[in-house]
């Protein structure tokens, strides 16, 4: 099957207005701003969530509403000349109002003072739209306060130039609405204290720069490279989806002091982890901020929202639609499978925002050479993984598979055409399951002829079905939270419903995860002839030995490995996610190639 693209299309169009927060992210970082502004990219860390719950007051938006710069005696263009009007330090110092600021020496103001409580306004001739915090309108003019979680940092500005930028951007939106607007209040919410930031003629010229720079990036489609060994990562919520050092190390580029170490950004594990429903006839409901699984009136389990990162559904199971709308509202995944653990349906929210990968995904696989390049590696990885554990395991290697799984590696990255790499491919894995039923040796008599399926006939067959159904799962999940499109791969061609790129990483993974786990449950007796059942020539597991293949599946997620090329530990979950993100970034030219998985 071939893809036809007539043109490939480019993101050129750069949105007419840039929010005042992404001129902050660029002040900060330039590739951050990229990810957030053109890729849609963003996730939580402790420090957002402190920040939204600081916000959580000036987030609710004023009822009443706030005068037009016309009601106001002060506005640009205004014929207020007073030279009695307060400055605006006086306004920063919160000092009282001079005597006689209504013209008449009573000391009562002409204009009451108003709050506005996130006010949204744009300036299209600035090209800035912004969400302002709080909005003080006096007969000074407007006074722009932003909220930051932090302290206030000791500097001569009286703030890092980010904030700075971002206050003085709603100052000049204010300014293009009509009101006076001379400068803005900075208030952190560590230390209580407010930090006036006048808006002199050099920030503003910087601001409308940044303006500039910003947009010209956005244009050129290209992402920024990363910080080399900067101090601002390891406190960047997005860290984990923009793998500086992994990138700067696949680009060539060696730290300060020549060697070139990755330090590990991310946690190791993932704080949340799947809730399976296997129980036919149950239901998963909502109660507060947890999940429910109850059947027949009676209640199985309970867990917290905040604790599940999938929720995987075997056979006659039902989702509430409370439950269905917070699930998705959070960006958790539903995953549907058969009774028999057919994995054929994912329910998510709406689609991820990065269409530029996924104009990139479609262009490759359009592209034969390209796609093949990928899909080599891939496959190489695959055959190389097989060889380690056949390595590993085998007490004596008569049939000499290894020095033939060596050779299969090596022409799997010289492959001429798909055709060429699928033969190798199908060679190396009837050598591989040849030598993996030799190492089956638990106390129960299990045993396999080669690999098949649909249905499987043997336990064994049985079980890697199944965990390979999970595999495929955890990277849809992965490939489509990433911002791919998971149905369209590089070595598989696209099929009806068959999430084609999932299967493309799922290769190198196959033997590190599935037949692992496959391993370790026959030698360690964990399943027994009594966790199958054979029916019309097939051979499927009872509900007890599904139960047992998800727990040791689950143990493998979790399992901390060295990754081979960047030195640190992290779960296999975790590993497929980082491989998942760095083919993303092959497919989008930031790296040359892409660096398959492979144990030693």
């Amino acid at each position: 099957m071939s893809i036809t693209i007539e043109e490939t299309p480019r993101l050129t169009d750069v949105p007419e207005l840039i929010p005042a927060r992404m001129l902050n992210e660029f002040a900060y970082c330039p590739r951050l701003a990229y990810l957030e502004w053109v890729q849609g990219e963003f996730t939580d860390n402790l420090e957002t969530l402190e920040g939204r719950f600081g916000h959580r007051r000036v987030d609710r938006e004023s009822t009443a509403p706030l005068p037009t710069a016309g009601d106001c005696p002060n506005f640009r263009g205004g014929e207020d000349t007073d030279p009695e009007r307060p400055s605006f330090a006086a306004k920063m110092g919160l000092s009282p109002s001079p005597e006689g600021t209504d013209g008449d020496g009573d000391g009562q103001a002409e204009f009451e003072p108003l709050h506005g409580r996130s006010v949204m306004l744009s300036a299209p001739a600035e090209g800035l739209i912004a969400k302002i915090d709080v909005l003080d309108l006096e007969s000074t003019g407007a006074v722009p306060v932003d909220y930051k979680r932090g302290k206030a940092p000791d500097l001569p500005e009286g703030a890092w130039e980010p904030e700075r930028v971002q206050l003085c951007a709603q100052g000049l939106i204010l300014r293009e609405n009509g009101y006076q607007c001379e400068g803005g209040i900075l208030y952190f919410i560590g230390s209580r204290r407010r930090v006036s930031i006048p808006f002199d003629e050099p920030l503003v010229e910087r601001t409308r720069d940044l303006v500039q720079a910003m947009r010209n990036m956005a244009a050129a489609g290209a992402m920024p490279p990363p910080l080399v060994d900067s101090p601002k990562c390891p406190r960047c919520s997005l860290v984990g989806i923009c793998l500086p050092d992994e990138t700067c190390l696949l680009r060539g580029h060696e730290q300060g002091d020549g060697k070139r170490e990755v330090r590990r950004l991310m946690p190791a594990r993932q704080v949340a982890t799947p809730l399976y429903v296997q129980q036919q006839g149950a239901s998963v409901g909502k109660s507060g901020e947890q999940l429910t699984v109850s059947c027949r009136r009676e209640m199985i389990c309970k867990t917290r929202l905040l604790d599940v990162s999938q929720v995987c559904l075997l056979g006659n199971v039902q989702v509430s639609a409370q439950a269905m709308r917070e699930i998705t509202a959070r960006g958790i995944p539903v995953c549907h499978f058969s009774y028999g653990g057919w994995f054929h349906a994912m329910t998510t929210g709406l689609a991820h925002n990065n269409v530029e990968l996924r104009i990139a995904q479609f262009a490759t696989a359009n592209d034969p050479a390209a796609a093949l390049r990928l899909a080599g590696r891939l496959i190489d990885a695959k055959v190389r993984n097989c060889r380690t554990l056949l390595r590993r395991h085998l007490e004596d290697d008569l049939d000499n598979l290894l020095p033939q799984l060596a050779r299969l590696a090596g022409k799997a990255l010289r492959a001429s055409d798909a055709a060429s790499l699928l033969g190798v491919e199908g060679t190396a894995a009837r050598l591989y399951f040849g030598g993996l039923a030799e190492l089956l040796k638990g106390p129960f008599p299990f045993h396999m002829d080669g690999r098949n399926r649909r249905p499987p006939r043997d336990p064994v067959n049985a079980m890697l079905s199944f965990v390979y159904a999970m595999l495929v799962k955890e990277l849809t999940v992965a490939v489509q939270a990433v911002g791919f499109d998971p149905m369209l791969g590089f070595f598989h061609r696209p099929r009806y419903g068959r999430p084609s790129l999932a299967l493309d990483v799922a290769e190198e993974f196959r033997p590190l995860i599935g037949d692992s786990v496959v391993l370790t449950l026959i030698n360690n007796g964990e399943v027994t002839p009594d966790s199958f059942i054979s029916r019309a020539g097939g051979v499927a597991m009872t509900t007890a030995g599904r139960k047992a293949v998800l727990k040791a599946f689950e143990r493998r997620m979790e399992t901390l490995v060295t990754h081979p090329v960047f030195g640190y530990r992290v779960s296999y979950r975790r590993i497929l996610e980082v491989q998942a993100r760095l083919l993303a970034r092959t497919v989008l030219g930031e790296i040359p190639e892409y660096p398959g998985f492979c144990t030693r």
